[in-house]
């Protein structure tokens, strides 16, 4: 009787270790989706950005040319 029990939170606990794996699986995926939808959101704006820092730095450049 004793091994009955055993083997029945054995195999308890194996389904809730499964549901528990599942979820945070699940959870995972989730992430990686919306992170990947965020990148997609902000690489205009960051691609923006670096054109400016790159025309700024230009001007910069040619402004201290012309000065000295």
């Amino acid at each position: 009787m004793l091994w009955v029990v055993w083997i029945a939170v054995v195999v308890l606990s194996l389904v809730v270790l499964g549901a528990v794996v599942s979820g945070l699986l699940g959870a995972r995926q989730r992430l990686v989706r919306e992170l990947e939808a965020a990148e997609r959101d902000v690489r205009p704006f960051l691609e923006q950005a670096q054109a400016t820092a790159a025309r700024a730095a230009a001007l910069a450049e040619e402004r201290r040319s012309n000065d000295g």
